[in-house]
């Protein structure tokens, strides 16, 4: 067994190992402010510099922590968000998600997995993970998969952590509906 294999072996038990160990639960508190963050993104392969502030100008945000770029769940995750963009734009909100990856890759992982339809962004030194406290404890090296969503005034609406990556689009669609519905009433 060759030393990468090995390595990349180790990593995918070790992930494994956090999604079992790890509960659901939230990181940063509902009705708290969201961190800001500027940070390097991708779109369609395409770099350019990411500003919560100025997103949430447009509307609701969902923001979403995500272990590593070209990882099993990770490539799901992408996925599902990918084909459920229309529903949220519906809403009037936009999608980013985070992970440690450098933004070469990230460039090539918003064109084959995020099919160029949101953005992901770089966090490198890991300053807007541990600001939304979306650290992996197993392994700090990665980001928790942890989901946000955040109202166009900076309060977080929602949040859901889970290594699964299966009910992050489901549970953030059903909480900006529920978001929407209620500013549609008042």
């Amino acid at each position: 067994m060759g030393k990468s294999f090995a390595l990349v072996l180790l990593t995918a038990l070790g992930l494994l190992a956090a999604s079992v160990a790890m509960p659901a639960y939230s990181a940063l508190n509902i009705g708290g402010m969201a961190p800001n963050f500027v940070t390097q993104a991708s779109l369609g392969g395409k770099v350019f510099t990411y500003s919560l502030v100025d997103e949430l100008k447009k509307g609701p945000v969902v923001l979403y922590f995500y272990p590593a770029a070209f990882t099993k769940g990770c490539t799901i995750e992408a996925h599902d968000f990918a084909d459920a963009i229309e529903k949220y734009r519906a809403l009037g909100a936009t999608v980013i998600g985070v992970s440690h990856d450098d933004i070469e890759k990230l460039n090539r992982f918003s064109v084959s997995e995020c099919r160029s339809k949101f953005p992901v962004a770089a966090d490198p030194d890991q300053s807007i993970m541990k600001s939304y406290d979306a650290i992996l404890a197993a392994k700090p090296e990665y980001a928790n998969r942890t989901s946000y969503v955040i109202a166009p005034g900076g309060e977080i609406i929602y949040t859901y952590t889970a290594m699964q990556p299966d009910k992050h689009v489901e549970n953030t669609l059903d909480a900006l509906r529920k978001w929407t519905a209620g500013h549609k009433q008042n």
